[in-house]
């Protein structure tokens, strides 16, 4: 017999509260307990698979029995609002953050280091290239006024994200920030770099005043620093802008018209 519009969509949404929960709803009527299985292993392992690939720090971390329970409960729990498979890391990533005041019993860094994780997805998705971004390759990035890649990008974190790991899972938050850049090199490489305090504020320096030498940007930071020996600070920020230009944090410098 065949069924209407209505009676179709009604039928969809309870296979498809089944396929999510099916300790909790029972399939539809008339279908085999085989076929079934089937589909509940092929939804819950796709799923599964693309957040493995995805969070693999997270995946270790946790282990198997905690890993799996953490995919049954965002399955099962989170509506997601995108159909895209490359969108399924930022959905788990939004879905941790909903855990945070809930008592879950998830470590206490872990929407951070999901953050992290996500981020590195996000960069090799980006459909930007850095060639679009007008920029003098060889330019002298201290002598002249240096240029920021847009697949840079800075994030301030409470938890050493980049060190978390099976071995080391900290309990509390350190006292100070952990400062990283993200990018993806023109290699299409991505890494990060962790910045000092000093390098910190130096890139706040170059996309506040952009067109400004960096040696000025140097001079302005020891100027904001006068604690400190003048040419240390000079000496420290330059050698930090030459190592954003060797990571491609800093493309090279403004073109000379």
């Amino acid at each position: 017999m065949s069924l209407d519009a209505e009676s179709t969509l009604a039928l969809q949404r309870e296979f498809a509260r089944h396929l999510r929960d099916p300790e909790l709803f029972p399939p539809p009527e008339g279908l085999e307990e085989r076929r079934l299985e089937i589909y509940r292993e092929l939804f819950y392992n796709n799923i599964e698979g693309l957040l493995a690939t995805n969070f693999p720090v997270i995946r270790k971390l946790l282990g198997d029995t905690r890993w799996h329970r953490l995919v049954r409960d965002f399955y099962r729990e989170h509506a997601s609002h995108t159909p895209l498979f490359t969108e399924i890391g930022r959905e788990f990533q939004r879905y941790l953050e909903t855990r945070v005041d809930a008592g879950r019993g998830d470590p206490p860094f872990l929407t951070e280091l999901a953050h992290y994780e996500w981020v590195e997805l996000a960069l090799s998705l980006d459909e930007r290239d850095v060639d679009d971004t007008e920029h003098d390759a060889d330019g002298d990035v201290v002598a002249a006024a240096p240029v920021l890649s847009p697949l840079a990008w800075r994030f301030s974190y409470r938890w050493p994200v980049h060190r978390l790991g099976a071995e080391y899972q900290p309990t509390q938050a350190p006292q100070q920030p952990t400062h990283l850049v993200i990018v993806r090199s023109r290699r299409d490489e991505i890494s990060f770099l962790e910045l000092s305090p000093l390098a910190n504020v130096l890139l706040d320096l170059l996309k506040e005043h952009a067109g400004v030498p960096g040696l000025s940007l140097a001079e302005a930071l020891a100027d904001a620093l006068p604690q400190y020996p003048r040419a240390q600070i000079v000496e420290g920020a330059c050698h930090s802008l030459r190592e954003f230009r060797q990571r491609d944090i800093v493309l090279g410098t403004i073109i000379d018209t």
